[in-house]
């Protein structure tokens, strides 16, 4: 009778927690699978950290103004944002603008790794 009785609190207790676990790895899944645009998403941080210098008519170098712009040049971006900040080729220059943080890092990543949607 004890045999059945752990059956029947041990069989319940055994599907709550896979439930649990499962559902926890659905969230992140669906955080992870937020979709990234360039309006909502890359605009700002390509406004806030970009101008004026790849700005027309102040900038001076490639001109991210628009999506097809930043899309062409997206992977130079990260490359440059993830150097080291004492590296000469880091963006932004940090006596113009501060580095951009780890989230938007990884939200230009995000993006890319998404094919870019506008």
């Amino acid at each position: 009778m004890k045999k059945i009785q752990l059956i029947a609190l041990i069989l319940p207790l055994s599907i709550l927690m896979v439930n649990c676990s499962s559902a926890g790895k659905g969230k992140s899944a669906y955080v992870e699978a937020k979709k990234i645009s360039y309006e909502t998403d890359i605009k700002p941080i390509i406004t806030t950290s970009c101008t004026p210098c790849h700005m027309p008519p102040q900038g001076r170098k490639e001109p991210f103004q628009n999506y097809e712009q930043v899309k062409e040049h997206i992977t130079a971006i990260i490359a440059r944002v993830k150097l080291p900040q004492e590296d000469r080729k880091f963006m932004p220059p940090v006596n113009k603008k501060p580095a951009l943080t780890n989230d938007q890092v990884a939200v230009l990543v995000q993006w890319q790794q998404q094919n870019m949607p506008q």
